[in-house]
């Protein structure tokens, strides 16, 4: 018996079975020395109907980011303007539970590709910001805000970078990364970070 394709399913699923397709093709082998074809005969459809929905690579990295970064930072953001959690337990809970999650996740490769092959393609990274962290920074200033408005951050927390607390997180997936044999207890270098922030700014 013929083996199938390994992506069959209803025609609406394709983008996004191109798209995971492409995932696995750029995390094995880099962003610059994937082809479309390589994408296509992961996908199991030809060239050409790969073609029909994404019309240059650029195109399936920025599906990638989609529908491996976008779409979970989509789900946070959600909850950050849904949440009747104080503004410290929506941190020190759903925020960082997120964060702790990000450096094992088909995240971390995306950011992989970004620093190593960023420099050469700037439209990509310009994309990534525009779509994921300027999002992120701009919903972390808007919760410190909230917490001030509710008492339960000093003024100051309105002055306080939001990076800040994104930046145990980009560290742990460097260091994954970079340092492959000196293990890091990245939970605890987060939860310490989100403790001396905290603690800066509670009212």
């Amino acid at each position: 018996m013929a083996s199938q394709p390994k992506y069959q399913r209803r025609k609406e699923d394709r983008p996004r079975e191109i798209a995971d397709a492409a995932f696995e093709a750029f995390a094995e082998k880099g962003y610059a020395a994937t082809r479309i074809d390589d994408v296509a005969k992961r996908a199991g459809i030809s060239k050409g109907l790969t073609y029909l929905y994404y019309k240059t690579k650029e195109d399936l990295f920025k599906a990638v980011v989609k529908n491996v970064v976008v779409r979970r930072v989509d789900a946070l953001l959600a909850d950050v303007e849904s949440t009747e959690l104080s503004s410290e337990a929506f941190i020190r809970g759903p925020m960082l539970d997120f964060m702790k999650r990000v450096p094992g996740s088909p995240i971390a490769i995306v950011i992989r590709l970004l620093i190593s092959e960023g420099r050469r393609h700037p439209d990509l990274i310009d994309y990534y910001y525009d779509n994921v962290v300027a999002r992120g920074l701009a919903a972390i200033s808007r919760f410190l805000e909230r917490g001030v408005e509710r008492g339960e951050f000093r003024p100051e927390a309105r002055d306080l970078q939001p990076q800040l607390f994104l930046a145990p997180m980009m560290l742990s997936m460097i260091w994954r990364l970079v340092f492959t044999d000196k293990p890091l207890d990245t939970d605890r270098l987060m939860e310490n970070q989100i403790d001396l922030l905290l603690t800066r700014i509670k009212a």
